[in-house]
């Protein structure tokens, strides 16, 4: 039986649509704490969301408040009425968001990709009544996705969400991570009983594109949005190009809820596929960029030592590699070869540059 079939939505339906949950990237100190929860609006947001251990990729840099910044929170949680959400990355930070009862835990991308990581994090949250949400891997493997998910259905987790943050492919793209909205909507479709939540703001990096992603993931029907926001963005200590204010979430919120057309089932699929094919040509322009690098850096060799700059063997090498692939995956040979030409011209033409 496919586990991820178990998992029931109950616990989703107890919140508005869609669910809000906003807040800082980082809890940095009790004043900001208090005063990001007080200043987002609650006729949208629900759950207050705070980083409290920041995994970063460099030591030395803020790694977040820790244990007191639950403290925070809790005093957050007995102001304003919202629920709190944070990360958990081990068994001591899953030890202390249940002692100070934080309602939902969600377990970040880097934690996903590791099968060792999530193990200990499902055994120790064993038979957990608390939401648990699973950012998607970092990298497009939906079914490493899948395996984080089932560790956690046979710990007989039942309050189980996923949270779409986007995949690291190419560092060249105008968002933080490209949000490969095929892929993860072929994952929805095969399991809408699993609620589904899309973060703008790790998809996006840059607080200009919040809008854009956050209406596209409530046009293809997630379950809601996670959406960090700082009282002064510029000044976080963590992840502050991605931030908008708390007022800023509410101008989007307005646009995209009060003003949401109805758009009909036909139209949300072709967005859907333009949006595949936008993402798959702009990967193809970064790449043919970084090939372009590497033709230059091909030329300054072959002028130093002299060597031809068309060498026929190497290209009647690569047009049979290139037939014999285009055999494989059922293409056009006589389109890839035209393609390929065009390239192979304009790479010559940058190594005798």
């Amino acid at each position: 039986m496919d586990l991820l079939k178990k998992i029931n939505n109950k616990w989703i339906k107890k919140f508005s649509y869609p669910l809000i949950i906003s807040g800082p990237c980082s809890a940095e100190n009790e004043k900001q704490v208090i005063k990001i929860s007080k200043e987002l609006n609650k006729s949208y947001v629900e759950v207050f969301r705070c980083g409290i251990w920041k995994p970063r990729t460099k030591p030395g840099l803020f790694e977040g408040s820790g244990e007191k910044g639950l403290k925070w929170m809790i005093k957050a949680k007995k102001e304003t009425g919202l629920l709190l959400a944070t990360e958990i990355a081990n068994k001591e930070h899953i030890k202390l968001a249940l002692k100070y009862k934080i309602d939902i835990l969600w377990i970040g991308a880097r934690s996903t990709c590791n099968p060792f990581t999530i193990q200990e994090i499902s055994d120790n949250l064993k038979n957990c009544n608390n939401i648990i949400l699973i950012k998607n891997p970092l990298n497009l493997d939906i079914n490493l996705w899948i395996g984080a998910i089932e560790r956690l259905v046979k710990n007989n987790i039942k309050n189980i969400g996923i949270i779409h943050r986007g995949f690291s492919i190419l560092n060249n793209s105008k968002y933080r991570n490209q949000p490969c909205w095929l892929e993860v909507l072929k994952f929805k479709n095969k399991y809408p009983n699993i609620p589904i939540i899309c973060d703008p703001s790790h998809i996006s990096g840059n607080n200009k594109y919040i809008y854009e992603i956050s209406k596209k993931a409530i046009n293809f029907g997630y379950d809601g949005l996670m959406i960090e926001t700082h009282n002064n963005p510029e000044k976080a200590l963590s992840d502050s190009l991605q931030q908008i204010t708390p007022k800023k979430l509410t101008e989007i919120l307005n646009n995209i809820l009060l003003k949401k057309k109805i758009i009909k089932k036909h139209l949300i699929k072709l967005e859907i596929y333009r949006n595949n094919i936008n993402e798959i040509d702009e990967n193809i322009i970064n790449l043919l960029k970084n090939r372009f690098i590497s033709s230059k850096e091909i030329g300054k060799i072959k002028k130093k030592y002299k060597i031809d700059y068309l060498q026929k063997k190497i290209m009647k090498k690569l047009k049979d590699n290139y037939k014999k692939l285009c055999k494989k995956l059922n293409l056009d040979e006589f389109l890839i070869q035209r393609i390929f030409e065009e390239i192979h011209k304009k790479s010559i033409e940058i190594q005798m540059k």
